[in-house]
């Protein structure tokens, strides 16, 4: 009896060992499928982080905590001249989507109602990668101004879903560190060492704010490592070519949805295993609509005729300048076009009537720094850095030499000096804007009078979710911001 049960015994072990080599052969099969998979083509995964200005370790922020996106860094290329077309995110994913300038394309005003198709001889670049066999998916918004539904684009959220052997173009979309911030309670950032640019006012109100959204930016580099360990783990990695880049720059009072560096300068890294040498800083110009057609090449797929992005991975088609563009943000209209060179930048504003700050219901609602700066104007509080941007009034044209002025506080726009260089970064924005603004202006009315409504209400139910009134005024208001944001931190 006591030799069956051990029989028995033994029996079910083998069987129990069997299962595990099963088990154990069948992610090994997978890990070495996907393996096998890099020998025809590359895996292609853009990461959009949303409103991220280039405020990371690896880019010399030395008060943040973002190892994954350093160590991301480190395997690849860190580019620090990536910039959008345009400091809002419907307008600058429409432009990453197709390849084309948003202009070209009626695709530059804010989350326009009444959308358009594209025009008959663009296609998202999703079509393109399907044709090349590509398995194409999106997590998270799509946010085009142009008439699109997810199912037509993509096919499906997640890599996991294609076929045995088939190679993916994937977009993940994080939401932060869009507004409203998040707090970081394992890393938490201390708002008295934070280094404000001389355009903000040092006040315990902007310190606050900015720490809140270094530290939601903390939560961006977490969700980085959780997608780069996913890949990892399925054997994906060195297949994969990841690119992350933001999709404008900070969410700020003079960096949203305005064209200076800050609105629309993003991190840019990429990691292509044995292409890209691990480590390297580029310094080249590059728009982010230009991840079309470089992504496009590196899937050896079709590159439309049309298509407006150059492969910034090809010497011979690197940039001399960038462009960018400010029309109707949300129900704010306005138009403003700009040339950014290494050096230089020139910027036209078209409603030169009208201030920088004219009422925008989403910044009212969630940029306490923009209510602060307008009570300390309205009283002479601001220095010469900062009272321009709260002006009644703007100049038609800005340039700035970057390198002497990385802030761009002081307009040169009237010195001899800079004469020969202003007319020259003026040329390349005329031959742009004809090139490329096919635009009509002004916007059609409809549209004006859907956003004005739209915000109009959008605006009443957040500030009375807040408690206050609609027409607060700007004294009260800043009172609450100050009682909300700081109070505990008087305690």
């Amino acid at each position: 009896m006591l030799k069956i049960i051990k029989y028995l015994n033994i029996g079910i072990l083998l069987v129990m060992t069997s299962c595990l080599n099963s088990s154990s052969d069948k992610n090994s099969k997978a890990i070495n499928d996907n393996k096998a998979l890099s020998e025809k083509k590359p895996n292609i995964l853009w990461i959009i982080a949303d409103d991220l200005g280039v405020d990371l370790g690896c880019y010399g922020n030395d008060l943040i905590y973002t190892p994954n996106l350093d160590k991301l860094a480190s395997q690849g290329a860190r580019y620090t001249n990536m910039f959008t077309v345009s400091a809002v995110c419907s307008v600058s994913r429409s432009s990453m989507i197709t390849g084309m300038y948003p202009t070209s394309i009626n695709c530059h005003q804010h989350r326009t109602q009444f959308k358009d198709s594209l025009p008959n001889h663009v296609k998202p670049i999703t079509e393109y990668f399907k044709n090349a066999g590509y398995y194409v998916t999106n997590k998270g918004k799509t946010d085009y101004n142009f008439i699109h539904t997810q199912e037509d684009l993509f096919d499906g959220k997640q890599w996991e879903n294609r076929k045995s052997g088939q190679p993916f173009f994937s977009q993940i979309q994080i939401k932060y560190p869009h507004r409203p911030f998040v707090k970081d309670t394992v890393h938490p950032i201390n708002p008295n060492d934070v280094k404000l640019p001389p355009y903000y006012v040092n006040h315990p109100l902007a310190r606050k704010d900015w720490a809140m959204y270094l530290e939601t930016v903390q939560q961006v580099d977490k969700e980085v490592g959780e997608i780069l360990n996913k890949l990892d783990k399925e054997g994906l990695s060195e297949n994969t070519v990841v690119m992350f880049i933001g999709d404008q720059g900070r969410p700020m009072a003079r960096s949203k949805q305005f064209l200076y560096d800050a609105g629309i300068q993003t991190p840019f890294i990429m990691r292509w295993p044995g292409k890209i040498k691990p480590g390297t800083v580029n310094d080249q110009l590059i728009n982010n609509l230009d991840l079309a057609t470089t992504s496009l090449k590196i899937a050896n797929a079709t590159v439309p005729e049309y298509i407006q992005s150059k492969d910034f991975l090809q010497s011979d088609s690197q940039r001399d300048y960038v462009y960018a563009m400010r029309d109707r943000r949300d129900e704010t209209v306005d138009r403003i076009r700009m040339v950014r060179s290494k050096k230089y930048k020139y910027i036209r504003n078209y409603y030169t009537d009208r201030p920088y700050t004219q009422f925008n219901a989403y910044k009212k609602n969630f940029y306490p720094v923009l209510t602060l700066m307008q009570v300390m104007y309205k009283k002479g509080e601001l220095n010469a850095d900062q009272a321009p941007f709260f002006s009644k009034f703007r100049p038609s044209e800005e340039f700035y030499d970057l390198s002497a002025d990385p802030f761009e506080l002081h307009n040169l726009a009237d010195s001899e000096a800079h004469n020969s260089e202003k007319i020259k970064h003026k040329n390349a924005l005329d031959k742009w804007l004809k090139d490329t603004d096919l635009g009509t202006y002004p916007e059609d009315q409809k549209e004006i009078d859907f956003a004005n409504q739209l915000m109009q209400g959008k605006f009443k139910q957040k500030m009375e979710a807040k408690g206050l009134s609609p027409d607060i005024s700007d004294e009260a208001y800043l009172n609450y911001w100050e009682k909300t944001l700081l109070s505990k931190d008087r305690k």
